[in-house]
């Protein structure tokens, strides 16, 4: 979710903060600020709404100092308005907060029985005041923060500047991440080293309860209980280069053709192409021993996570269990002794996830996470990490790194069905054969692109859309239809296909397309069937098949996609790019704003 900066160095930070929130904004955020120390004294400039706006009001009213914070500022409590942004503070401190407080109507209470006058609808507010009662009795900043944080109930990153006090910056985490960069007599506070990228290599990520002053010549770490802890200093890959939208309008189109490179680095990194089998990393494990598997997630990684619960329960027969992470802590399943909870986050920071990671990690479970940050806080709390090497995903919208996700998860199912003697060498040699062919096939993709414009012509003028699919296709279509909601706001719903005579046929008339996957198969009939249905009661159909399966079903469509034709185990990858590719092309007809649709954040790192 929102975005946090710091700056203490000799340079101007208004600047640097600046540009490093730029690099933040694919977070999503409704309005922004920048808190610097200026002759000692703190002050503000806010703006609602993008970055443009903040960067406007800066021109005109410029911000000197070389200490100073910035915010992308998510709402959850109050509006998102100038008033509501960040930073927030007194004359004597200023804050930025990500995370949610949740006791902070009990300290709002106290702090105004106490005297101190607020001004915000936010729960951060009371962060500022809260530091700035300690600092009027006479503490130190060091101190003041710290009895803040010893009050403070929910989840959080800060960072914090003090009048007076040029130079220091002190930040601090719980729930919610931060790390500190390293630089030459200068110092950086990140919501994540994305925003530190072309600053700094040198990363030390705050451990939850951590908080850290730094100065212009390093940082020094402390836990809750105020004792001094060490943190180690890490150097990131990643690279300002790595962010750019290289010459595409979006970057959403950027990520979407960079699926052929991002499934094949991922292949690459667990795939012998010499042996032709898979490759784990070593896990403190054995996989033939596991009696049952949890998969948890949410949002596209928990359609991901369908997708393997399909191929892992077919090919290597072992029951799994898969739930939406934010209801699985509080459904408290019972789990199997010596069992696998296997997680899957973009970032590694999603609340939800990391919570149900830690749930599954006091039932006694095993865990594996598949993640595209291997330095986040999930992976430091898993026993073993399958990295996605899709590199940065920007746009709101997870495209790329969900094509990693299964790629990642069609390799754990053939290790485990090795391991449980489920394939011989002769079927696992097939299966790594059909997902090495995978990067080529979805290069051909893209050459199908303007029969998807077409589609995207007849979606982009409907109010209502329905998807189908059947088995693995299933969540595919769930991944379709959240696409379109993300970026074009139009209503989409997706069903089992089986599942449209138990109600949702209802919905259907002439105004209402039906996007269906139907790559060739054990299920095509099935699910041709189910089209005829939707046909017979005046839907228009709208298909995303193989070479094999498109001549049946433009008997009955009005408009087919016809992609490579694939092993039915790999078919969900490849089917997923098209369904992408069309919420990005209805987006555009549609004219809304791709990267940042409203009201989403790229990180939700609040329950």
């Amino acid at each position: 979710m929102c975005g946090i900066v710091g700056v203490v160095g000799s340079n101007q930070a208004t600047p640097v903060i600046l540009d490093a929130l730029r690099r933040l904004e694919y977070r999503g955020y409704d309005s922004a600020g920048i808190a610097t120390l200026e002759h000692g004294h703190v002050e503000r400039r806010r703006a609602a709404g993008k970055l443009d706006h903040l960067a406007t009001l800066l021109a005109r009213l410029p911000l000197p100092g070389v200490t100073g914070i910035g915010h992308t500022r998510w709402a959850t409590h109050g509006a998102p308005t100038e008033n509501n942004a960040h930073p927030h503070g007194t004359e004597r401190v200023s804050v930025v907060h990500n995370g949610i407080i949740e006791n902070f109507e009990e300290l709002r209470r106290e702090l105004e029985a106490a005297g101190q006058v607020f001004s915000t609808d936010t729960d951060s507010e009371t962060i500022a005041q809260l530091v700035d009662y300690h600092l009027q009795r006479g503490l130190s900043p060091r101190e003041a923060a710290h009895e803040c944080l010893r009050r403070l109930e929910g989840a959080y990153a800060l960072a914090m500047i003090f009048a007076g006090h040029d130079g220091m910056v002190i930040g601090a985490r719980h729930g919610a991440p931060l790390v500190v960069g390293f630089g030459d007599n200068e110092m950086f506070l990140g919501s994540d080293s994305l925003a530190l990228a072309p600053l700094t290599r040198r990363i030390a990520y705050l451990d939850d309860g951590d908080w850290a002053v730094i100065t212009p010549a390093g940082a020094a770490f402390f836990d809750m209980a105020g004792n001094p802890v060490e943190r180690p200093v890490k150097m990131t890959a990643l690279i300002a280069a790595s962010v750019g939208k290289d010459g595409y309008r979006h970057y959403m189109e950027k990520e979407l053709h960079e699926h052929p490179v991002v499934i094949g680095q991922t292949l690459q990194r667990l795939i012998d192409p010499a042996t032709r089998r898979v490759v784990m990393p070593e896990l403190p494990f054995d996989l033939a021993a596991i009696p049952r598997a949890v998969i948890t997630a949410c949002g596209s990684a928990f359609y991901a996570g369908m997708i393997g619960r399909y191929w892992i329960e077919q090919y290597a027969r072992l029951p799994v269990d898969i739930d939406v992470a934010s209801e699985m802590r509080y459904r408290n399943p019972p789990l199997a002794h010596g069992g696998l909870g296997l997680l899957i986050s973009q970032s590694g920071e999603t609340a939800d996830t990391l919570a149900a990671l830690r749930g599954m990690r006091a039932a006694g479970q095993h865990i594996v996470s598949v993640l595209n940050v291997e330095q986040s806080t999930m992976a430091r709390e898993s026993d073993a990490v399958l990295g996605t090497v899709a590199g940065p995903e920007i746009s709101v919208a997870s495209t790329k790194a969900f094509t990693a996700q299964l790629s990642v998860l069609a390799c754990l199912t053939i290790a485990f069905a090795r391991a449980r003697g489920t394939i011989d060498a002769a079927q696992e040699e097939r299966m790594v054969t059909n997902l090495l062919d995978l990067p080529s096939k979805a290069t051909e993709v893209f050459e199908r692109h303007d029969e998807i414009r077409r589609m995207a012509a007849i979606v982009a003028g409907a109010r209502d859309v329905l998807y189908l699919g059947r088995g693995a296709m299933f969540p595919v279509a769930l991944e379709g239809a959240l696409k379109l909601k993300e970026i074009t706001y139009i209503h989409a719903e997706a069903y089992a296909a089986g599942e449209m005579k138990h109600g949702p046929i209802s919905l259907i008339d002439s105004t209402v397309p039906v996007v269906a996957t139907v790559p060739s198969g054990p299920l095509f009939e099935k699910t041709l069937s189910n089209l005829q249905e939707a046909k017979a009661r005046g839907g228009r159909l709208l298909v995303f098949t193989d070479m094999a399966g498109a001549p049946r079903l433009r008997e009955i469509a009005e408009c087919v996609v016809a992609i490579p034709t694939v092993d039915e185990f790999v078919a969900p990858i490849l089917q997923t790019i098209p369904v992408q590719i069309l919420a990005y092309e209805v987006a555009l007809i549609k004219g809304t704003d791709v990267d940042q649709p409203r009201n989403l954040a790229k990180s939700v790192t609040v329950e």
